[in-house]
């Protein structure tokens, strides 16, 4: 869908004074289009600050990967310019945990497991691991977290609504501009509108949080958005007991083709990804609608070879999942967000395509980007790194996958 030809955007007459009509004027019109954890937290950062946006969702809130996803936690995991992101935005968990209410966060040691069958150097640090690994270790002892992220973007959302934010379903279809006005936008387009299911929403201010959906993006800002969606299965464990919270990074176990994530939750829930057989959506596909949210469905033979690899390394908590899924992972090609202004539309921006680490970095986005939309720049953290505007060279798969440093750690695309 291409930008839609510019006409003037629509004002709201339902003002019963002129003081209401006055500070309407004065506040900014923002829409935000996605409600999964990005659009969430940007939509309570902003309430924050007395702003009151409209969230466009197509589907309903948390309804892909940030209701699917694992939900782990890593302070000290990143490298150059996203080492500032993981820092601050672990510290947000924390604070949002409390302000929220978040129950299923919780700190989280991480141990590295090696398949295989026991020894006598196999070392047992977790109590459940009761079935055959070679060995394990202590990955990390006190950088790990862990939170449900349904739970959490629910809570932002909810926040959110309560402090002036609206939720409207709908599909965003383009936007509406203008040219943009003074001597330094010459040239330019500014944002007056989005156009939702054949309608104008007035806006002067558009935020992109669609995930992997954010390609659609494309048309409208006449960048190239090259994100492709990592389609990824993952089962969930139930137990009727609490089990202990380690968190387990496992190696490469050939016999069934995984490299095993595997996350206890607070509620018994065992979550398992890195189950091996991940599918690459290239853009086009992904702006054809070849996979709306909420429609994306799991591989049943990775579910079948993720049930026999966790079996094996774990009798107690092995046997059949409750629950098969899968989601779509929003990945660009040197594996760094997009977010940013999209300097040749004022108004617009996009935050986008935060790869493996969506989850973590979800609250230092919303902080971020409300702080650019609100004040012009970002203050808790250095955007430029992630413009969206950037050149995005082709890249060759691989080395995409979650980092502690610059050391690979888990599945890799």
């Amino acid at each position: 869908v291409g930008r839609l030809a510019s006409r003037a955007p629509l004002r709201s007459t339902t003002s019963t004074t002129m003081a209401a009509a006055v500070e309407s004027e004065q506040q900014p019109k923002i829409v935000i289009a996605g409600a999964g954890l990005h659009g969430a937290a940007l939509a309570y950062f902003l309430t924050k600050r007395g702003a009151k946006p409209v969230v466009i969702e197509k589907k309903e809130v948390a309804a892909a990967a940030s209701g699917k996803g694992g939900g782990f936690l890593a302070r000290d995991w990143g490298s150059g310019p996203t080492v500032q992101l993981h820092k601050v935005s672990y510290a947000l968990h924390a604070e949002l945990a409390e302000e929220l209410g978040i129950t299923s966060y919780r700190e989280i040691p991480v141990l590295s497991v090696e398949p295989g069958n026991r020894s006598k150097r196999t070392n047992d640090l977790c109590p459940w691991l009761d079935g055959d690994i070679a060995n394990s270790r202590m990955m990390d002892a006190d950088g790990g977290a862990q939170v449900d992220p349904r739970e959490l973007c629910t809570k932002l959302m909810d926040a959110a609504i309560a402090g002036g934010a609206e939720l409207r379903i709908g599909s965003v279809e383009g936007l509406e501009t203008a040219p943009a006005d003074g001597e330094d936008a010459e040239g330019l387009e500014k944002v007056c509108g989005v156009m939702v299911d054949g309608e104008v929403v007035p806006a002067d201010k558009f935020v992109c949080t669609m995930g992997p959906w954010a390609s659609c993006a494309q048309d409208w800002f006449g960048i190239p958005v090259p994100i492709t969606g990592v389609k990824s299965t993952s089962i969930v464990f139930a137990s009727d007991e609490p089990v202990e919270p380690y968190a387990l990074f496992c190696g490469e176990d050939d016999r069934f083709g995984t490299h095993l994530e595997v996350y206890p939750r607070r509620s018994g829930e065992v979550y398992l990804c890195g189950i091996g057989g991940s599918e690459y959506v290239d853009p086009e596909r992904l702006r054809a609608g070849e996979f709306p949210p909420g429609e994306v469905h799991p591989d049943p033979k990775r579910v079948e070879a993720a049930t026999a690899s966790f079996s094996t390394m774990s009798k107690r908590l092995g046997g059949t999942p409750d629950t098969v899924q899968a989601c779509m992972r929003p990945c660009p090609p040197d594996a760094m967000p997009m977010m940013g202004k999209i300097s040749n539309i004022v108004g617009a921006y996009m935050s986008a395509g935060h790869n493996c680490w969506g989850i973590l970095w979800a609250p230092v986005s919303g902080k971020s980007m409300s702080e650019l939309v609100l004040d012009g720049e970002a203050a808790c953290v250095d955007l430029a790194p992630f413009s969206p505007m950037r050149f995005l060279p082709k890249a060759e798969r691989g080395g995409r996958g979650r980092k502690r440093g610059a050391v690979a750690v888990g599945e890799q695309w």
